[in-house]
């Protein structure tokens, strides 16, 4: 399974939602293979992907892409992410 987290300039904080990812995705006993990328590189990486992670601002920019778009409102949350993930990966 691919994952991208996407934010909207550089990589620190889609980094940070990546290694959150990785925490819920653990914590959920799931194995995935998590990128992290800036909403340019993403549209062509969602493309590939099962799995978007990004914010309610950004969704809408990331195209029609076959992955699931999840927002995610507060990256740093570990809990959130396992919540909206584990529908996703069960």
């Amino acid at each position: 399974m691919k994952i991208v987290a996407v934010c909207g300039m550089g990589i620190g904080t889609s980094v940070l939602l990546k290694m959150n990812a990785e925490k819920a995705l653990r914590a959920l006993g799931k194995d995935a293979d998590v990128e992290a990328a800036d909403i340019g590189t993403a549209r062509g990486a969602a493309r590939s992907a099962e799995i978007v992670l990004t914010s309610a601002e950004l969704a809408p920019e990331i195209g029609d892409v076959p992955a699931e778009v999840v927002v995610i409102d507060n990256f740093m949350d570990v809990n959130e992410i396992t919540q909206k993930l584990t529908p996703l990966v069960s």
